[in-house]
């Protein structure tokens, strides 16, 4: 009876957990319910920790001659990466949120992969069913783990430059091949097989080796540009392995958890695809981003400055604007400013709408959060889909920091990379301001068509200078007219 209750509360509390995550990941759908599912989804895990500690405890402790050494270690590691993680989540730049959800994605990866890795070396897997969910589960861990440092490292600039050889796609296709083969070597050393050449741990550290070398080849032929999908694609991944960790031991909180992350992900990865004009299968297995072989139509025209308070001014008197923000938005820091700016326009009473591209900054989402922490009301923000048709009648469209998800080029040259991508359609306003820092190029290498259409003026400078300059403009307008 002793024994029975305690396994009672522990299968109530990971059931617990398991519902808290699903039900804070349903709120984590609309950013008005947003936070709060966030901390519901932390109930959730504290509950599924305490859990685990129960277990060790009580059920598992006599198993466990070094119980007091592993709880202190369990205490200290919760200790170092929650206090690491708070003041890292405090602390971080909204322009460094892609790299830490990276990185932390990558981390859980390295969890999953790390319990796959214990339950080999300890040999605590039964039957070849669990020893192969075992090996699929430390598989994904692993390539998770690898390919998201390579991802954290492209997105802080530690990595530059993609890295292209001639036959990359053959040498990752042999890698991965190696993997599997010395799966099965591990398998069959289970069922007892014999003549295997090299002990089983032995086996088990090159699996892992030949499974992290290929999350790192496989990511690093990945342009920059691309990384919203790469963060998704490694967030399925994340799930998907801990999901599998979950069956082998038999926690229902982890499958739970794991499968919903996963999915998740899965939907997420689809819809950067979509939204990118990719297929799965190419962001699977092509290089991302690779230069078109055809040459790229020539542009006509040219790109025509206009001064800050100018624009201001036009848009002061128009009667519709819509804002489309791209990263060098969040580069500069400037969204406080923006909406700043926007309640002047709202209190004159132009109507103001913000339209937000899927792949628009570094990460999926990240537009949103940035509008949300300044404070833009949630029914101000509109998706692609939900306001492409609108740009038709809309006086103004006001564009800060995007460059790929407004290029016209995607509807019309059949030779850029980027052909076939939906993009938001701010060249068909009637007049269009890009705030710019210079004339370089954007984020992906792409020469922006909309710069030389007719109907856009630049206005360079940091977007938050700029800014400044068109709150003043709007206000001078004001006290002239008291």
């Amino acid at each position: 009876m002793l024994t029975l209750l305690p396994q009672l509360v522990i299968g109530a509390a990971d059931l617990c957990a398991a519902f808290l995550f699903l039900f804070g990941l349903k709120r984590m759908s609309s950013p008005a319910t947003a936070p709060s599912g966030i901390r519901v989804a932390g109930v959730g895990m504290i509950a599924a920790v305490l859990a685990s500690f129960l277990y060790v405890f009580t059920v598992d402790a006599a198993a466990r001659p070094h119980l007091l050494v592993n709880i202190a270690l369990a205490v200290t590691a919760l200790a170092i990466g929650g206090g690491a993680a708070w003041f890292a989540g405090r602390k971080v730049a909204m322009t460094a949120m892609p790299q830490m959800v990276a990185i932390y994605n990558g981390m859980g990866g390295g969890a999953a992969g790390g319990i796959a890795a214990v339950e080999l070396f300890g040999s605590h897997t039964h039957g070849a069913t669990q020893l192969a969910v075992t090996l699929l589960g430390g598989l994904i861990g692993a390539v998770s783990l690898s390919g998201s440092a390579i991802a954290w490292a492209k997105l802080d600039g530690v990595i530059k430059k993609s890295l292209r050889v001639k036959g990359q796609q053959y040498a990752n296709a042999a890698v991965m091949i190696a993997t599997l083969v010395v799966a099965g070597v591990i398998l069959a050393a289970s069922l007892g097989a014999s003549g295997l050449l090299l002990t089983t741990p032995t086996w088990i550290w090159i699996f892992f080796g030949l499974a992290l070398l290929f999350g790192v080849l496989m990511t690093l032929p990945i342009g920059g540009a691309d990384m919203p999908v790469v963060i998704s694609i490694y967030n399925a991944f994340t799930g998907l392995a801990v999901g599998l960790e979950g069956f082998v031991l038999q926690n229902p909180a982890l499958m739970i958890a794991g499968m919903v992350v996963g999915a998740a992900g899965l939907l997420l990865t689809l819809l950067m695809a979509k939204a990118m004009n990719r297929s799965v299968a190419n962001v699977l297995f092509t290089n991302f981003g690779t230069a078109p072989k055809a040459k790229a139509g020539a542009i006509q025209g040219e790109e025509k400055p206009v001064d800050a308070s100018d624009a201001a001014i036009k848009m002061r008197y128009a009667t519709s604007v819509i804002i489309v923000p791209g990263y060098g938005l969040a580069a500069a820091r400037a969204q406080q400013k923006l909406y700043e700016f926007v309640k002047l326009l709202v209190a004159a009473k132009v109507s103001v709408k913000f339209a937000i591209h899927p792949v628009a900054g570094r990460m999926p989402g990240q537009m949103d959060v940035l509008l949300a922490e300044a404070g833009v009301p949630y029914d101000m923000i509109f998706q692609l889909d939900d306001i492409n048709d609108d740009f038709v009648t809309a006086d103004v469209a006001l564009v800060i920091g995007a460059n790929d998800v407004v290029n016209p080029a995607a509807r019309t040259d059949k030779s850029s990379p980027i052909f076939g991508m939906p993009i938001l359609n701010a060249d068909k306003a009637k007049q269009v301001y890009v705030v710019k820092r210079g004339q370089g190029k954007g984020y992906s290498g792409i020469v922006n068509a909309l710069f030389y259409s007719p109907n856009c003026e630049m206005v360079y400078g940091d977007a938050q200078a700029v800014l400044v300059k068109m709150i003043e403009a709007v206000r001078g307008l004001g006290a002239a007219a008291a």
